[in-house]
């Protein structure tokens, strides 16, 4: 499924400054049931946003007005647990492109590269200037631009360098999941097989 082009994303962000979010906290594995990649949002983090007769917890920060924007902020070791690909598409369906932490768990990691969220590890201790400077000003924005691995805070011009495969950068700068990639290049694996021996 081709998703949007990142390139460079200037947003505010929603701080979660929480160590150990696994995927069961992300998507309860009670919403796993749909095979399409829609309609995960609504539940993301549901056990956190909701009371049990499913109103808003006010002490959640997806539910506090004063936060908002495509970039989450998250605590040390995001996305641990089952390798469920669910949690990744709530993220990416509640309209976040980004998450930012001090540590990923590989699969989900992994995960969030193959449908279009950037997953920006950062140092601890970048990881809290921007808490801070949330905390200073919730509309405060981050700057993530991917041709230059940046990540920058910019009402201080703070910014730190990021990792990532070199592979999952060019199709996340083209759109593209990894079968869009092999139909982007289905000539050249053309050409290829016609030059091999039968």
């Amino acid at each position: 499924m081709a998703y949007d082009k990142f390139n460079i994303l200037t947003s505010s962000a929603v701080p979660l400054p929480i160590e150990n979010v696994d995927t069961d906290q992300i998507i309860p594995a009670r919403f796993l049931k749909a095979t399409e990649r829609k309609g995960f949002g609504d539940n993301l983090f549901r056990d956190w946003r909701y009371n049990a007769d499913n109103s808003p917890k006010e002490s959640f920060v997806l539910n506090n007005p004063i936060y908002g924007g495509k970039i989450l902020v998250g605590g040390k070791n995001f996305g641990s647990g089952s390798s469920r690909e669910h949690a990744a598409w709530a993220v990416y369906d509640y309209g976040f492109r980004c998450v930012v932490s001090s540590f990923f768990a590989d699969i989900f990691r992994n995960n969030c590269l193959n449908i279009g969220v950037l997953p920006v590890q950062v140092s601890a201790e970048f990881l809290d200037e921007i808490y801070k400077a949330i905390e200073t000003d919730p509309k405060t924005e981050l700057e993530i631009s991917l041709p230059e691995q940046t990540i920058t805070i910019k009402a201080t011009g703070a910014q730190e360098s990021f990792d990532i495969n070199d592979y999952k950068k060019a199709n996340m700068l083209n759109g593209f999941d990894d079968i869009d990639y092999l139909l982007n290049i289905k000539e050249n694996i053309r050409e290829f097989a016609l030059d091999r021996p039968l």
